[in-house]
């Protein structure tokens, strides 16, 4: 990597670790509500990610901004022009921590495995190594099938939660 590259590199690292730390000063008192990602990109957003045992309400993403941006500008930690954007995880993300899953516990995931295979079902449990899922299974010519699948976490790439509309 160009040295350069490895400055701003540095540069981001230093930037999120005192935004992480100012966004957990303000939410210290709050259990429910954790950091997912904390992601200074190339373009100047700098997009903090929050989540909540029971969702995040746009009041608390708000205060959070507050809180960050009031800091980041007082301390002058960015000296380029940035955008701040405080949020919870969108449908499309893609689940990244262990209470994450946890929280979506009952809910339809589809998960994508390190060999390419796609799995769906309802996530039944979540433990340190592994989640279990209730995976729907279709032989041609037969009723469908449930049957409990448990997928460790080293063999998952990539967890999203589905939307259905029933």
């Amino acid at each position: 990597m160009p040295p350069f590259l490895i400055q701003l590199w540095n540069l981001d690292m230093q930037i999120e670790e005192r935004v992480r730390a100012l966004v957990e000063e303000k939410i210290a008192d709050r259990e429910d509500l954790f950091v997912v990602s904390i992601k200074m990109q190339r373009n100047g957003v700098l997009e903090i990610l929050i989540d909540g045992d029971q969702g995040v309400p746009i009041e608390d993403c708000a205060k959070i901004s507050r809180h960050v941006g009031f800091h980041l500008e007082e301390e002058n930690v960015i000296e380029t022009a940035y955008r701040l954007e405080v949020s919870s995880p969108g449908v499309d993300t893609p689940l990244i921590l262990h209470r994450q899953y946890i929280k979506n516990i009952g809910r339809l995931i589809r998960i994508k495995g390190l060999d390419g295979a796609k799995f769906e079902g309802e996530l039944l449990q979540v433990n340190d190594a592994s989640i279990t899922i209730n995976q729907k299974v279709k032989e041609k010519g037969k009723k469908a099938t449930t049957q409990e699948l448990e997928i460790p976490f080293t063999d998952i790439t990539e967890t999203k939660v589905l939307i259905s509309f029933k």
